[in-house]
């Protein structure tokens, strides 16, 4: 347990119908008890009790709050906790915070609640973490696998994969003793087959990331095509809003627009780009220039193709050759226009996916959204299968992989039980990193340094 106690204004900053202060530490009823007045009754901290009252300073009322009690270790810390709900002028806020402060506690650091909380045992490290991407979740998909982190789906694997591990080398540890007699308390075979599964398991966490990633911080989509095409409207329609300026004439579009537009809950970055054409103006060739950069850069490729444009075949492939690697999904716009609009069975032949719609008239535009969603994987999330997004963790389970190998190949080998015990006790470490079982102070001020004050 810490020996002082800390506080925070815990709600967004700026104005707002309420504000919560949290205080949390042994002096939380104390400080609590000095300043805050019921209106009925007697004070007495009862735990998941909520009480009406003043806050007075100087003999003076600032406010008519709302205190809820959490007594240790039932509180989101472990600790003695109070959350003080006031109206949310700033300067009550503050007045409030300030007034607390005077009568023994002290501002806590940006993710100092949640730091305790795992200090004090209330979740492992890699839920502390969750925390912080539940507060910035900014789509259905980031909220749920931040949900399922927090309530300790990830935690819960690794602790299997721990505790399988730990008996393994229990009996290899005991082998260590009885060196000299050449006995063997560990069947290898179950070892292998052990160690086998645990590279099957981490190499799908870690592969989950590359979904995780993209869902946390947006799925890159970079709309290109020659000027005029309809890019910006296309921008505007799936945002549905005039976030491009749309003209007729050539060219207008001249530096990268980008904007995040939510899909059935997978945030997808959206990126206007300048029309690809050739051109003496600098402006624009620099413009052209950072396009071919967004392309490099994107998960997904939107070409733009005028229905009825006689090279088509050209640019497409020109494209298709620039987007290698990329999801290409070609959008022959402006069907309204012409009947005869593209050779349908050359890019059948050339085994890319088409939609031919209408950006001004939203023609098929639900296809495009459809389309979009399908190139993720969804069944990932509808199984509710472990998705990673922190580097972190990626970092710790490769690093946990490469010492699964090297005991496989001990294994083959018939390496002897103390450098076998080595790497598995590696594997061990390398979990425990992500969990917090093994960290530096180092490790835990950078992770909670990026929260925000008052969680």
């Amino acid at each position: 347990m810490f020996n002082d106690t800390i506080a925070a204004i815990a709600t967004s900053p700026g104005s707002g119908a309420i504000a919560v202060i949290r205080l949390s530490g042994k002096e939380s009823f104390n400080i609590v008890k000095k300043i805050f007045t019921p209106k009925k009754g007697k004070l007495e901290f009862k735990a998941y009790t909520i009480r009406f009252g003043t806050i007075s300073s100087d003999n003076q009322v600032v406010d008519e709050v709302l205190i809820s009690i959490f007594k240790s270790p039932n509180s989101y810390t472990g600790e003695d906790s109070v959350e003080i709900s006031c109206h949310g002028s700033l300067f009550i806020q503050q007045k409030i915070l300030n007034i607390v402060i005077k009568n023994g506690a002290r501002l806590a650091n940006p993710g100092e609640f949640t730091q305790r909380a795992y200090l004090n045992g209330k979740m492992d490290l890699s839920q502390a973490e969750a925390v912080a991407d539940l507060i910035a979740s900014e789509s259905a998909s980031a909220h749920k696998i931040a949900m399922q982190q927090m309530r300790g789906g990830f935690s819960s694997e690794l602790q299997e994969l721990r505790s399988r591990l730990l008996s393994f080398i229990s009996l290899i540890e005991l082998e260590l003793d009885f060196s000299e007699e050449d006995v063997e308390f560990a069947d290898r075979k179950a070892l292998k087959n052990l160690i086998s599964d645990i590279q099957k398991h981490i190499s799908k966490l870690i592969n989950s990331f590359e979904l995780g990633n993209v869902i946390k911080n947006g799925i890159p989509v970079a709309i290109v095509g020659e000027p005029n095409v309809g890019k910006s409207t296309l921008l505007n329609v799936l945002l549905n809003e005039d976030k491009a300026i749309v003209s007729d004439i050539a060219g207008t579009t001249r530096d990268a627009v980008e904007d995040i537009i939510s899909i059935n809950g997978i945030l997808f970055r959206l990126i206007d780009t300048a029309g690809i054409r050739n051109t003496n103006d600098v402006v624009e060739s620099l413009g052209i220039e950072r396009t071919m950069n967004k392309i490099k850069k994107a998960d997904i490729v939107l070409l733009l193709i005028k229905a009825g444009d006689l090279d088509s075949k050209q640019k497409i492939s020109e494209i298709k050759e620039k987007a290698r690697g990329k999801h290409l999904i070609v959008l022959i716009n402006k069907i309204d226009t012409v009947k005869n609009d593209v050779d349908d069975e050359f890019i059948n032949n050339e085994k890319i996916q088409y939609i031919k719609i209408s950006a001004k008239y939203k023609i098929n535009i639900d296809k495009l959204n459809q389309l979009l969603i399908d190139t993720v994987n969804y069944s990932s999330l509808n199984k509710n299968d472990t998705i990673l997004t922190n580097s972190r963790h990626v970092e710790a389970l490769q690093k946990a992989y490469e010492a699964s190998l090297r005991v496989s190949q001990g294994l083959e080998t018939g390496i002897s039980s103390d450098f076998l015990a080595q790497d598995i006790r590696e594997i061990l470490q390398y979990i425990g990193v992500i969990t917090g079982e093994f960290t530096v102070d180092e490790v835990l001020g950078n992770i909670f340094a990026n929260f925000c004050i008052g969680k």
